[in-house]
């Protein structure tokens, strides 16, 4: 099947790390760069373009609004994400290669992921920016946590 592919033996080909060998502080650090990134995007920086966007009103956002759910597991995700990217650069990664490996995860899988979506939905390209644009700096902070504490 892989005949004449790029990865000729298995040991070419990219592989998941062990868990244990994950830096959990690493991982935690990472999660909260997401958490702060998150709050200054959608605030500050794009947060009334981004309601402008989705055609929501400060009000909509805040009915029947639950942080313990929204927040909490928003925050499990990204615990498992981070962990996972992790696993993808192993143990202690240069810092250069981690946040390039983020930040090409973020715009090749993410960014293109929510293009296909976004196409399908009908979403705004200003909409795709916003919510792309989160996710590949998201995910290139996730590198720089690992190519320093990894």
């Amino acid at each position: 099947m892989f005949a004449g592919s790029a990865f000729p033996n298995r040991e070419d080909r990219m592989h998941f790390h062990a868990w244990q060998d994950i830096s959990m502080l690493a991982v935690l650090v990472a999660t909260v760069l997401g958490f702060v990134l998150g709050a200054v995007w959608y605030g500050p920086v794009f947060g009334k373009a981004w309601m402008r966007e989705t055609g929501f009103t400060a009000e909509d956002l805040k009915k029947d609004f639950n942080p313990g759910k929204v927040y909490g597991t928003s925050f499990l995700l990204g615990l498992v994400a981070a962990f996972l990217l992790g696993m993808v650069l192993g143990p202690a990664p240069a810092l250069g290669y981690a946040a390039g490996v983020g930040f090409h995860i973020g715009l090749f899988w993410f960014a293109t992921s929510f293009a296909t979506n976004y196409l399908f939905e009908k979403k705004s390209g200003r909409l795709f920016a916003i919510n792309a644009g989160y996710h590949v700096v998201q995910f290139t902070l996730f590198g720089v946590a690992f190519g320093l504490l990894g």
